[in-house]
């Protein structure tokens, strides 16, 4: 029987776990010398190469030293926590990759305090201190008191601390003596991390942590094997949410071997395998046996703490540029999804192409609605809201941890931003060149803070967030003061109206280009809704001009990323999304509509 390692990498984001991961692949040769790859080979989807984070944790199986080594790589942000949380369940111990000058960061904390309560034993990891100013014995401190602090065992505190540089490919005991390979960190893999607890005796027991889905056979199902013996074309049962127990027979059993699956005849207790043929599963639910079946404790997941409408897109542009734009598509989508992304949750309103999407975060909502437009998908969502929780006959609301690092010019700016949004200020002090400032906040007021504060700091803040709570309803926070520029009618918009309107706002889009009544099209300077004829053309004459009046001068226009565009849109606005474009919308194109709506809710308010 082959001895077995199951490691899961954790670490905030950008602190190098994906890099060191492929280090660990070369250094196990998966690959033959003449194979070419690029770099970050885990993270394959390209939504993941673009910004530089991992969504969806992926496997790897290393060989060394006649030692199967299960490598789990998860991502570093909490909106995706549902994903770690399943994923710390298929392992039995952890690597903690700290940067060696930023130190444990707030999500770092949010992943080990999951990883310790489930008993996991530490690894750490002080990555990057080839930088010019890192500090590699203050970060060692400060994560041994971060552990103290989240209640870690005598033997989590014994932890075994390793420096090095994943981007160079060397790990070494003592950061002034760099060594030439990641050979010692593989040395400790084996010595610290223990072995799978398991009995191979005994009735099955295989909970489903993950799943995959092939179109040749369907979904697969993977998971860890706590007791007893997966076998190809074995008759299993299969233990769903309340005590409901179904027949099903496996079909194929793989298991991790480098970057992909083999198949085999059986899997032993301890190991990490992928199974087909069942059919109904969720993530979990229990493969059991079936003489004797007994369902292991439940996953479980955070609660969502913000909602989305989704609906199609009925915006007179429709169809132009997407495949799927009916409201069959996007329920069907929507669905699947919730296959594999646990902490999402879908409500039917009473409307049929109206869906309420639940999810822990604007990134977590906002990846979505990047993968949907990318496969073809055209719909529209309306504002974030945060979701008010009544407790003992009182509102109450998601607080979270706000950690912001600042240059300490423009500490104060930050702060003004976060107490106007009703954020307290907890903690303040400086860390290297930077001031470290913790808040804590209603989620309400994270919703379009993080572009004023890189706004407001050109860019050189440092901003992350966890959930803490739910307490009591902060009350009102000022939101968007300034009103919205609206289109008047349809067609290409011309230089000349531009140029003659900009004393009137900042606009959103560029001459020529193709708009219809009731999109907005740019930012109001007052706070009232203006509408504007974009499409109006220069009267020509047959006088001769004097040559002046034909240089127009616009400001570029602005462009928002997703996220931006998401936090910018009011309640009586859409953001339409489609494959190429994004526009912002008023949700009643009509101007004689969109007044009767508003007069009914200032009557529904009062």
């Amino acid at each position: 029987m082959q001895a077995i390692r199951n490691v899961a990498i954790i670490a905030h984001v950008d602190h190098g776990k994906t890099t060191l991961v492929d280090k660990i692949i070369h250094a196990s040769k998966i690959f033959r010398e003449n194979q070419e790859f690029q770099d970050l080979i885990l993270d394959n989807n390209d939504l993941e190469r673009e910004r530089g984070i991992t969504i969806v944790s992926k496997n790897v199986s290393v060989r060394y030293k006649e030692t199967k080594i299960n490598i789990i790589d998860t991502p570093g942000h909490a909106d995706f926590g549902g994903e770690v949380e399943r994923v710390l369940k298929m392992a039995d111990g952890v690597l903690l990759l700290v940067d060696a000058f930023e130190g444990p960061m707030p999500q770092t904390r949010f992943v080990l305090s999951k990883a310790i309560q489930l008993g996991l034993k530490p690894i750490v990891v002080i990555n990057k201190v080839d930088k010019p100013n890192c500090r590699p014995d203050e970060v060692h401190e400060a994560v041994f008191d971060l552990m103290f602090n989240l209640g870690a065992t005598e033997d989590q505190l014994d932890f075994a601390t390793l420096y090095g540089s994943s981007k160079q490919g060397w790990m070494s005991y003592d950061w002034k003596t760099p060594t030439e390979d990641i050979v010692p960190l593989l040395d400790t893999i084996l010595a610290q991390i223990p072995a799978p607890k398991f009995n191979s005796e005994g009735a099955l027991q295989m909970q489903i942590t993950s799943l995959d889905f092939n179109s040749f056979v369907g979904r697969i199902a993977i998971g860890r094997v706590a007791r007893g013996t997966v076998k190809e074309g074995q008759n299993l049962v299969l233990c769903k949410v309340g005590d409901v127990y179904k027949k099903v027979k496996v079909k194929e059993v793989h298991t991790f071997e480098g970057l992909g699956k083999v198949k085999v005849s059986e899997v032993v207790a301890g190991d990490i395998c992928a199974v087909t043929g069942i059919e109904g599963f969720e993530i979990g639910d229990t493969l059991a046996d079936e003489q004797n079946p007994e369902a292991m404790q439940r996953i479980h997941i955070d609660e969502p703490t913000m909602s989305m409408l989704f609906t199609i897109n009925n915006s007179p542009f429709f169809g132009k540029e997407g495949k799927f734009v009916t409201s069959r598509h996007l329920r069907d989508r929507l669905y699947k999804e919730t296959e594999k992304n646990l902490a999402l949750r879908i409500q039917e309103t009473n409307s049929e192409d109206k869906f309420l999407v639940f999810g822990r975060g604007i990134l977590h909502l906002s990846i979505l609605i990047e993968t949907m437009r990318r496969e073809g998908y055209e719909l529209q969502v309306g504002q974030p809201q945060v979701l008010i929780k009544e407790i003992d006959g009182q509102k109450h609301e998601p607080v979270e941890v706000l950690v912001v690092d600042v240059p300490n010019e423009t500490a104060g700016k930050v702060i003004e931003l976060a107490t106007q949004r009703k954020g307290e200020l907890l903690i303040m002090e400086p860390k290297g060149d930077l001031q470290h400032l913790e808040f804590e906040i209603p989620s309400r007021g994270l919703i379009g803070l993080r572009t004023q504060v890189l706004n407001s700091t050109q860019g050189e803040a440092i901003m992350t967030h966890r959930f803490k709570a739910y307490a009591p309803f902060k009350g009102h926070i000022p939101g968007r003061v300034n009103g919205s520029l609206i289109s008047m009618e349809t067609g290409p918009t011309t230089a000349y109206t531009l140029d003659k309107l900009q004393d009137r706002g900042r606009f959103f889009v560029d001459p020529g280009e193709e708009v219809y009544a009731g999109q907005v099209i740019g930012e109001h300077t007052r706070q009232n809704d203006l509408e504007l004829n974009v499409q109006k053309a220069k009267q020509l004459t047959n006088m001769r001009a004097s040559g002046t009046d034909t240089n127009v001068r616009i400001a570029p226009k602005i462009n928002f990323s997703l996220e931006e565009s998401m936090e910018y849109i009011q309640k009586d606005e859409y953001l339409e999304v489609t494959p190429k474009s994004m526009r912002m919308r008023k949700i009643y194109l009509d101007p004689n509509e969109r007044k009767r709506m508003e007069n009914k809710s200032e009557m529904a308010d009062a």
